[in-house]
């Protein structure tokens, strides 16, 4: 059986290397600001694990405190070594599951290197499968557009005309000023 837990400041630095390989250097927060958001609480890694063994299977990496209630899912991956076992869909419905009293869970698709965009509608069928709907956003990552999902648990999908500004807010977490001017660039949705 899989079960989830908090990662320590140890562990990240065990599995960053493992994020450096499955996200693109654009997208990723520098290891620091990782654990200095880890500090103040503002974001969590999270862990999935075989019970039995011991063994961890899965990462997350959450943003869990903003001021609208919800949570962004920043990074999520199975090991490589357990891939196509169906390790996600057990992974994922453990995170939906820990988030349960939020107003919703985000989910960012950013794909640099995906020139017929295999990967990304493979993304978006695999979040679309727990409820997740694309909303209207105006954001880039390291130059990259954002496509942003969310999953609405008790509160609304219909955030597009804040999302920016929830957006923001977790980014000026985890960011100084100058990093979050260099990695991000977020609009307000124009109707």
């Amino acid at each position: 059986m899989l079960k989830l837990r908090t990662g320590t400041h140890r562990e990240l630095e065990k599995y960053y290397p493992l994020l450096q390989a499955d996200f693109d250097d654009k997208e990723l927060l520098p290891k620091l600001y990782i654990h200095k958001a880890m500090l103040k609480g503002d974001m969590e890694l999270c862990l999935i694990y075989d019970e039995e063994s011991g063994i961890d299977l899965a990462y997350a990496l959450v943003v869990k405190r903003g001021l609208y209630g919800y949570v962004l899912l920043k990074y999520f991956g199975v090991h490589p070594w357990y891939r196509e076992q169906g390790l996600g869909v057990q992974a994922m419905r453990l995170l939906n599951k820990r988030y349960i009293n939020k107003q919703g869970i985000l989910a960012e698709l950013t794909v640099f290197d995906d020139e017929d965009d295999q990967l990304l509608r493979k993304l978006r069928k695999f979040f679309a499968r727990f409820g997740y709907v694309k909303i209207k956003s105006d954001y880039r990552i390291g130059g990259s557009e954002v496509e942003l999902m969310v999953k609405p648990i008790m509160g609304t999908e219909n955030i597009d005309s804040y999302a920016h500004r929830i957006i923001r807010d977790f980014y000026t977490r985890c960011l100084s000023p100058a990093d979050m001017e260099k990695m991000i660039d977020i609009k307000p949705v124009k109707d």
